[in-house]
């Protein structure tokens, strides 16, 4: 698969993701989450769709639910009291908001995110919730802002697919784990190749879909970087979803939204 030029993926990530933090959700942009469109879904619709319970989506300030993912990490990453938490690609923050319910008062709860725009909106929601263990930093998910062995989970929603390099991705978050520490990631995977139509499609990279590694490539990855207990499974009812990131164009055919999980061995 040949993809495009990575400074050109990561600016197109950034402009479309500075675009959606301004407006509001994910569904007043076109071509985002089949939005900007008659009886396209809203941010709401999407959460309740990707397995996010009524009481999930009314516990997070307003305006933090962008209707950006593809999954639920929170429904795999089993948190527990007084763990700390990173979310790759955190967006408005609505995963880390449920992350710091579930990780209480004694727990810490860091957002990572690149753009600008993001992470203005995403403190702001921080401070309507009054969400004093939860904080935003900026940064690149392939060079994060983090100490090592400083988390014990970390989450991600459809945002690791973004990055052209998957592999100093996962490295990085293999550095910052606490021994024992685990991922829980919600994202694309890829059941077969993209034809290049798709695979060069800057659009599709900046909606987390051409960037897909298929399924055997993506375990093989986890492995030799060191992680143990490697689990990467496609989602069977997410093809419809997928379909509408771009419609009449068949990537249903080739993707899927998938669980990925794995662990930093004891030392």
């Amino acid at each position: 698969m040949t993809a495009p030029d990575s400074e050109k993926i990561r600016a197109a990530v950034r402009g479309r993701y500075g675009q959606v933090a301004q407006g509001g959700s994910c569904c007043s942009i076109p071509n985002c989450c089949g939005g900007a469109t008659p009886g396209a879904p809203s941010p709401t619709q999407i959460g309740q769709a990707l397995g996010y319970s009524p009481e999930d989506l009314a516990a997070a300030p307003e305006g933090a639910n962008l209707g950006l993912g593809c999954g639920n990490p929170q429904a795999i990453a089993q948190l527990r009291p007084g763990e700390t938490v990173l979310d790759l690609g955190s967006g408005g923050g609505f995963d880390c908001f449920l992350a710091a319910r579930q990780v209480g008062p004694q727990g810490r709860v860091i957002g990572v995110d690149m753009t600008p725009e993001m992470l203005t909106l995403a403190r702001a929601n921080a401070a309507q919730a009054g969400a004093a263990n939860v904080e935003f930093r900026l940064g690149e998910i392939e060079h994060l802002p983090l100490a090592d062995r400083s988390v014990d989970v970390i989450i991600s929603n459809c945002v690791i697919n973004l990055a052209a390099d998957k592999r100093p991705v996962y490295a990085e978050a293999l550095r910052v784990l606490k021994p024992g520490g685990r991922l829980a990631i919600s994202d694309v995977v890829a059941l077969a190749p993209l034809p290049p139509d798709l695979a060069q499609d800057l659009a599709l990279w900046a909606s987390c879909a051409a960037g897909a590694m298929l399924i055997t490539d993506l375990e093989q990855l986890l492995v030799e970087l060191g992680y143990v207990e490697v689990q990467v499974e496609p989602e069977p009812g997410s093809r419809e979803m997928i379909a509408q990131w771009a419609p009449g164009r068949g990537i249903e055919n080739y993707l899927a939204s998938g669980r990925i999980q794995a662990r930093r061995p004891l030392e």
